[in-house]
């Protein structure tokens, strides 16, 4: 047999050559912009809000990654997923096999460009089929609302009067500019278990923060 599914539950026509090599992320990717040492997990890690443009240029993460993740995040892994594999990848694979055509490859920009891309690719695709086997989709919350537990969206006051809403995420799918922070981030840990009215101290390089909780639910705020 020339190709093997990566799995039944993606879609029957998701197949691989066989003997297909996936390549290893490239180093040196940062953590999205806006992201700081409270809100980030300590470690690089794969984000599916980073753009795909450079979502394959980190390696796996050191430190044991938490396999939790809300419905919404395992919807927007699943559709990247998707699109890479089903779209982007045939797509680059059309370009580079354009640009061989042209002749010398060793000075052909589009080619050399095409063959990093389809790495890329690869990898980000090899990444998300593996993880998404080991993640746990919460779909159960309290019934209560006031106690912060995976997936509670709280709101908190710093020292200077400041408000600001966050949600609790997995780590796949943490983006700060959209408010959602990883259970794994200092502040993440720090918020979890607490109830509305406690104060919380994050321990950071550049000096400890508090925040008191203003409020806890597990849907949205009203005025947000």
């Amino acid at each position: 047999c020339d190709f093997f599914e990566i799995r039944d539950r993606r879609s029957p026509a998701m197949r691989v050559p066989r003997g297909h090599r996936f390549e290893p992320p490239w180093p040196g990717e940062q953590l999205p912009r806006g992201a700081s040492d409270l809100l980030s997990p300590t470690w690089a890690q794969a984000d599916p809000a980073v753009s795909t443009a450079r979502m394959s240029r980190r390696r796996a993460p050191v430190a044991k990654q938490t396999p939790y993740i809300t419905p919404e995040g395992e919807k927007r892994l699943r559709d990247e997923f998707e699109r890479l594999w089903h779209e982007e990848r045939p797509r680059v694979t059309r370009e580079v096999t354009e640009a061989a055509a042209q002749g010398d490859r060793s000075e052909n920009a589009e080619y050399i460009y095409g063959k990093k891309r389809l790495r890329e690719i690869d990898a980000r695709v090899e990444f998300l089929d593996k993880r998404l086997d080991e993640l746990t989709v919460v779909r159960d919350v309290p019934a209560d609302d006031g106690t912060i537990f995976f997936g509670a969206w709280v709101r908190l006051e710093d020292e200077d009067g400041e408000e600001r809403v966050y949600r609790i995420v997995g780590p796949d799918e943490f983006d700060v500019e959209q408010g959602r922070i990883s259970v794994d981030s200092p502040l993440g840990r720090a918020l979890m278990r607490k109830q509305e009215g406690d104060a919380v101290v994050v321990r950071r390089p550049r000096g400890d923060a508090t925040y008191e909780i203003l409020g806890v639910r597990y849907r949205r705020f009203e005025s947000d």
